[in-house]
């Protein structure tokens, strides 16, 4: 009866938790292992396992209130992962796509007559949108580590987990707007070689990954009370 209270505080505990499964299971095991020994030190004193697993559980606090910091550990930790993953991968993803474009392609004014001057400021946006992403992505890893004394978790985790949800949402905009302008423009232009479409494929992939990570980051921010 009394291993009942410890694993059913632990599997409450978990229920409520969302973020990283490994980071998740190792915050559970380290709970699990903290009323082990409070349990122990309990028995020491002559309680029984029951009365001993209950004091070890009211001492280590409601599992609410656990459960709250944890998870903004938790959001901390996932937002943290994806701006390093817009920080690093968006411009690496750019340099790629823009040197298999001017190796396989050539640069715009080549495609028989020059774009529209409109067109062209698109393509260009397009361009800075993943530099920019990258970049505020950057600098919010730099001052979250600076910041993280000095303001609450909580703040932290939603601060980047909004950051994450708007680089990505520009970024997406920037391939898109791009996608309607030459197909406005030139659809001929949209059917390109294997190689280019196998980039675009990829490309996509990446874009589709980050928003997943982005809407976990925000998911995992919003739920921390």
């Amino acid at each position: 009866m009394g291993a009942d209270v410890i694993d059913g505080y632990v599997t409450d505990l978990g229920s409520r938790l969302r973020g990283s499964k490994r980071q998740v299971r190792d915050l559970l095991t380290e709970t699990r292992d903290s009323l082990t020994d409070a349990t122990e030190a309990h028995l020491g004193r002559g309680l029984t396992e029951q009365e001993a697993q209950r004091r070890a559980v009211e001492e280590f606090g409601p599992v609410r209130e656990i459960a709250n910091e944890y998870q903004a550990e938790l959001a901390v930790a996932y937002g943290t992962r994806t701006l390093i993953w817009l920080a690093v991968v968006l411009p690496l993803m750019h340099m790629a796509w823009e040197y298999g474009r001017m190796l396989l392609i050539g640069p715009w004014q080549d495609f028989g007559t020059r774009p529209p001057s409109w067109y062209l400021v698109v393509a260009q946006a397009n361009d800075l949108t993943s530099g920019i992403a990258s970049g505020v992505a950057l600098l919010a890893l730099v001052l979250g580590r600076m910041l993280a004394r000095r303001y609450d978790a909580r703040l932290l985790a939603r601060t980047a987990a909004t950051i994450s949800f708007l680089a990505v949402g520009a970024v997406l905009l920037g391939n898109l707007a791009i996608i309607a302008a030459t197909a406005h423009v030139d659809p001929a232009r949209l059917v390109q070689s294997l190689p280019m479409s196998t980039a675009s494929l990829i490309t996509w992939t990446v874009i589709v990954r980050l928003g997943l990570l982005a809407r976990r980051c925000l998911s995992c921010a919003t739920i921390v009370g």
